[in-house]
């Protein structure tokens, strides 16, 4: 298939996991020669993925389908893992918390991943050890990290970590989420909604707006009176001008966007009055508030040495290795992946791509020229749809790139039953995914 003439329906028919991986080159790295396992005296090579996110845990799983022989491990400080795709549903009434819960089981049983729930405290990349919170040391041969993101506490005056117990972030997915929920069903009718989108880079550039569409559409099915005012620390965001023909069309007057150079920026909040001041000095008081601050690599990626000024990992970006420290491969919205987007569906490819690289550098081959695919699905209402998709391909300056003409956006125009077919779509797609990367 020539990557750079595919249309976007023909794209989506290559989203279930295993047609992508096939597509794009790198379903015959399940076919190529294996590490050896005729050599007694030689140990199978260790790798260690630190994150079980979408990134770490198809990373793990996909070293062992590549590679059968190599000994894989898989560390994440929780028993189980809650999506962040599918968490703005769960806010419209569409999804509960256990539907986003994914556990470790089918790695461990199916696919022979060593699966540790314990917290990583330390690596020492010289001795290429990992050191946990029970006291235990891991060595590797390899190592990936797929930490996720943290925050940049401190942008936003009087908005720290505690602050989130009554302004939650709900970044990431969880406890915040469901906090968030009971607030949303608790405030009263014809109150007002207040979100603050964080500057860029973040995780998920869609999620924001479709966040404040699915409590659009609770609002209108439970609290038809209820405003939502996104005060935005952007000028832009991804998909605009189909989340704003959409919340004209099925939540007229709900729902006002401000951006940075209106007075959108915020600049200091009061948790306890939930109010939040702006850059141009306008307070603004919520009955629900819903900050998502600035964002970085977490604590254990800076303290390791992988991240740069500009807080985030850069990386080579056939292997995804570290430019900074060797034998350490970061992946996930950790890393900086040139043009891919901070998102579950990049993380899956990238933890296919890096799992591919990792055993080619095991067999002393040169690694697969990386191919990756983003697909982004944004829920309106259960029954309105709207997706962006793209190829990505490595460009003559050693990045990462979008492909021109390749994916694309929903059409303006779609018809009704279009919009249904791609609310379908992204259902299927959150199925597909996380099949893919946790079963």
């Amino acid at each position: 298939m020539n990557m750079s003439k595919i249309s976007r329906r023909d794209f989506v028919k290559l989203l279930g996991a295993g047609s992508a991986l096939s597509a794009f080159g790198l379903a015959g790295c399940e076919s190529a020669p294996k590490v050896s396992s005729s050599a007694p005296a030689k140990a199978a090579p260790r790798v260690v993925v630190i994150g079980g996110g979408f990134g770490g845990a198809t990373c793990a799983k996909y070293l062992r389908m590549y590679e059968p022989g190599l000994n894989v491990t898989l560390v994440e400080q929780n028993a189980s893992y809650v999506t962040c795709p599918g968490s703005n549903w769960m806010l419209g009434g569409m999804r509960t918390i256990e539907d986003l819960t994914q556990n470790y089981g089918a790695l461990r049983d199916k696919h022979g991943v060593n699966v540790v729930t314990d917290r990583v405290v330390g690596v020492d990349a010289g001795k290429r050890l990992v050191t946990l919170a029970s006291g235990k040391t891991l060595a590797y041969d390899r190592l990936v990290m797929s930490p996720g993101i943290d925050f940049r506490w401190g942008q936003i005056e009087g908005y720290d970590e505690a602050a989130t117990l009554l302004m939650p972030h709900a970044w990431k997915a969880g406890p915040q989420t469901v906090l968030l929920q009971k607030q949303l069903h608790a405030m009263p009718d014809g109150g007002t909604f207040i979100m603050a989108p964080p500057p860029m880079p973040f995780r998920c550039p869609p999620g924001p707006p479709e966040r404040a569409s699915m409590v659009a559409y609770y609002f209108k099915t439970h609290k038809p009176k209820s405003k939502i005012l996104i005060l935005d620390a952007k000028d832009n965001f991804s998909k605009q001008a189909l989340f704003m023909q959409a919340w004209e069309q099925l939540y007229p007057g709900m729902i006002e966007w401000v951006p940075a150079s209106n007075g959108g920026k915020i600049v200091s909040v009061d948790p306890k009055a939930l109010t939040v001041t702006t850059a141009s000095g306008n307070t603004h008081k919520g009955s629900v508030v819903n900050i998502i601050p600035a964002q970085r690599a977490p604590k254990l990626a800076v303290d390791t040495g992988l991240a740069n000024d500009s807080g985030w990992c850069p990386v080579n970006q056939v292997t995804f290795e570290s430019t900074l420290v060797p034998n350490i491969h970061v992946i996930g919205d950790a890393s900086v992946a040139g043009a891919l987007p901070k998102s579950g569906h990049a993380a899956n490819n990238i933890g296919k791509m890096t799992a591919a690289a990792i055993v080619s550098l095991f067999r002393g081959v040169p690694p697969p020229q990386p191919s990756h695919v983003n697909t982004c699905y944004s829920l309106i209402s259960p029954d309105y749809g709207i997706s962006i998709a793209a190829v990505y391909r490595l460009g003559d300056d050693g990045m990462l790139q979008g492909i021109k003409g390749a994916g694309g956006l929903s059409p303006s125009d779609a018809s009704a039953q279009q919009r249904a077919q791609e609310a379908n779509y992204a259902q299927g797609w959150y199925k597909s995914i996380t099949a893919d990367s946790f079963g």
